[in-house]
């Protein structure tokens, strides 16, 4: 079972590029044309492979009911979820400021709902033999805005590397991972030093770093786990000594600052359809898939209170403008939301 299971994560994620590039390309007008059996979706890659196994589990009992799921990064799937060109949205981080103002400029209300953990994953390739782990502060080092152009060799992050270049991978401006990298490692979302190679598929990534001995990026774990034979995942050093990024250790809130939680937004008139409805049930009760495909369930609680706070129809946002870095999932659900 165990193999099988490992098989089919490999397959979905080998695949996800395809699905993608066809679910990119179908327009908006296209999918909400054809009546109430479509659903439309859009957003991150980091929670693309979740909501693409849902979505083919769900298809199969549900025939009749199509999910198209593109990957436009966090921020392009929110600037369509706002002009209410999709029905989901996934994220890797919470919705921004002024996210929330374009949805409410628009009209478009949403029902924010935490759905995994993520241990967003730093690698290199699978020959580097320089290092096991790296700490926070030489992370920042390599990636804060002032390193552009001045730090460009191994060398210069640890006595004893060789004087190689680094050739980094990592997201895009518009991927949440990107958002939450920048504050969780530089201490500002968004503050990164812009010459490096960015893709918002994380394919791309992978094959870069894969095929490059003195490379380095970073992605989300499903990315990693799925190519672990071509990748190295390096532990981090927070201050406290290596910790390796596991499920395990994203459970036990040691594996920090880069343990996260995935979201997915829902738009509130939508959710008053029964497709809709059936849909995010299933997605919230077929937890077995977040393990399938790389990533780490939430506590059985906080699925609880995500479907209590759907099926309520509970609007806002209770994870934006707060520091997400260790948070409480349970805690935070039952808060007010804003």
């Amino acid at each position: 079972m165990v193999a099988n299971g490992v098989k089919v994560k490999l397959n979905r994620l080998t695949v996800m590029g395809a699905i993608a590039a066809v679910a990119t390309a179908v327009s908006a007008t296209a999918v909400l044309s054809q009546g109430n059996s479509e659903i439309a979706i859009d957003g991150s890659s980091t929670v693309f492979p979740i909501t693409e196994a849902v979505a083919e589990d769900f298809q199969i009992e549900n025939a009749g009911i199509n999910v198209t799921v593109g990957v436009s990064g966090t921020g392009g799937g929110f600037t369509r979820f706002c002009a209410g060109e999709t029905d989901i949205s996934n994220a890797s981080r919470p919705i921004k400021t002024e996210e929330i103002e374009a949805c409410q400029a628009a009209g478009i209300e949403y029902i924010e709902l935490p759905i995994a953990y993520d241990a967003l994953t730093v690698v290199v390739n699978s020959e580097n033999t320089l290092l096991d782990s790296i700490t926070v502060e030489e992370l920042k080092t390599l990636w804060a805005p002032e390193a552009q152009g001045t730090i460009t060799l191994w060398s210069q992050i640890r006595d004893g590397f060789p004087d190689e270049t680094i050739n980094l991978y990592g997201p895009g401006t518009d991927s949440g991972t990107f958002d939450y990298f920048t504050e969780a490692i530089v201490g500002d979302s968004g503050a990164s030093r812009a010459d490096y190679t960015a893709s918002e598929d994380d394919n791309v990534l992978v094959q870069g770093v894969a095929s490059d001995p003195f490379a380095l990026g970073y992605f989300g774990f499903a990315y990693y786990e799925a190519n672990s034979s071509r990748l190295k995942a390096l532990a981090i050093d927070n201050g406290d000594g290596p910790v390796a990024p596991t499920r395990e250790n994203v459970e036990n809130g040691t594996y920090q600052p880069l343990s996260r939680p995935l979201f997915i937004y829902v738009n509130a008139e939508a959710a008053q359809r029964p497709e809709i409805q059936a849909f995010v049930e299933y997605y919230l009760t077929n937890t077995d898939l977040v393990t399938e495909v790389g990533y780490v369930p939430l506590p059985a609680r906080a699925y609880e209170l995500s479907q209590q706070h759907f099926s309520e129809g509970a609007t806002g946002t209770r994870f934006a403008n707060r520091d997400i870095v260790g948070i409480d999932i349970e805690e935070l659900l039952q808060l007010e939301a804003e």
